[in-house]
């Protein structure tokens, strides 16, 4: 870990911090302010929309301005989105607050590329590593993001606009920091320079659909059940105080690991340890549905957060053996896009079947996907296993 590492890793520590507050109380605000309930997760699916339309964007601005500047204007859509969903909630205006997170969605497309960037600032036997303690940065976001939207709920008369204003000056703060971050330089491209291959051959490879879609059906699984825990937990009248707990320890889990995860996929391989985040997450599926007490809620999203990071972590890493230098703008650009699809699909279910059917099926429908990534992970494991077809 080097000083731009450092760096990154607080970065990505305040990107969580507005994660974390995002999905925290966007659901509760929306309830608050959506016209009928089942829409009360649609500034979520906002946000998560916004940043599936943002990653073709973010793509030309990495590869013309590079990492530093792409980044930074990222930053500043997400100042711009926290002010405008502090007057949403002045002005209780619904549409106002979707269209406000559908901005921050820019602000994530770009941090969600902090991974591969800490890839880059480490040495070529150390990028799981990088990745992995990169991402475990997040950790400071599990324990200011949910506090912070505790304590500044009440600041002003109208709840939660303290919290939205608390993100913007945890913006600038980020601002200052990726400002201090040494990126490689971005190469000038002659008309001669290799562009690499068509991003459909790169999509097509049977390593690249698993690495993507272990991390994005990861993504998608732990957002459905994360944006619908406020919502279920206040059904079952449990406190704020009680659903920021819970955050906290959800969040630990999913980025506390990222201090050995790394260490883990040298020694034991990468699917490996993506088998064993498909199994945590069926854990944390079958400890959801035995309650619906602090206790359940509290050990069900700390395991689901451990699942996630073995997943996503294992996804990513996977995913760098699939595409040239040349080819990387493109190639992570479609990994978010695909991430991101899921996001919304996943945030849009999740308030639709909480409001409708319940918590309990809620995580019987989590089943499905997350057999489908333990099925492409155990499909490409036999792959790896089999002898290569004899030459001619």
């Amino acid at each position: 870990m080097n000083r731009n590492l450092w760096l990154l890793a607080l970065a990505q520590g305040l990107f969580l911090t507005n994660n974390v507050v995002f999905i925290g109380i966007n659901g509760l605000v929306g309830l608050a302010l959506a016209p009928v309930g089942w829409m009360a997760t649609l500034p979520i699916t906002g946000y998560v929309v916004g940043s599936a339309l943002s990653t073709g964007l973010v793509a030309k601005s990495q590869q013309r301005w590079g990492r530093r500047v792409s980044f930074q204007l990222g930053l500043l859509a997400a100042i711009a989105s926290a002010l405008l969903c502090a007057l949403a909630t002045v002005w209780q205006t619904f549409y106002l607050l979707i269209a406000a997170t559908m901005l921050a969605g820019y602000y994530s497309a770009n941090a969600q590329l902090y991974r591969f960037a800490a890839a880059e600032l480490a040495g070529s036997m150390a990028k799981e590593k990088a990745i992995s303690l990169v991402l475990a940065g997040g950790l400071a976001g599990a324990i200011v993001g949910p506090n912070m939207a505790a304590y500044t709920r009440d600041l002003t008369s109208t709840p939660f606009t303290g919290a939205y204003i608390a993100l913007a000056v945890a913006g600038v703060l980020s601002l200052f920091v990726v400002g201090k971050i040494r990126f490689p330089e971005v190469p000038k491209r002659g008309p001669n320079d290799a562009v690499g291959r068509p991003l459909r051959v790169i999509m097509r490879q049977p390593v690249f659909i698993i690495a993507v879609g272990g991390a994005a059906l990861g993504y998608g699984v732990m957002n459905l059940l994360m944006a619908a825990t406020p919502l279920a937990m206040q059904v079952c009248g449990m406190s704020f105080d009680n659903t920021a707990v819970v955050l906290e320890w959800h969040v630990i889990g999913m980025f506390a690991p990222g201090f050995f995860t790394g260490h883990l996929i040298q020694r034991f391989g990468v699917l490996r340890i993506m088998g064993v985040g498909v199994l945590l997450n069926l854990a944390c599926i079958a400890i959801a549905l035995t309650g619906e007490d602090l206790t359940h809620f509290t050990i069900a999203l700390f395991v689901l957060g451990i699942g996630w990071n073995f997943l996503f972590t294992g996804g990513t890493a996977l995913a760098l053996e699939t595409y040239r230098p040349e080819e990387k703008d493109k190639a992570q650009g479609a990994i978010n896009f695909v991430t991101f699809v899921c996001m919304a699909v996943s945030s849009f279910a999740s308030g639709a079947v909480i409001s409708t059917q319940g918590w309990a099926w809620l995580n019987v429908g989590a089943i499905l996907p997350v057999a489908l990534t333990g099925m492409g992970l155990w499909w490409l494991a036999l792959q790896h296993r089999a002898p290569p077809a004899p030459s001619a």
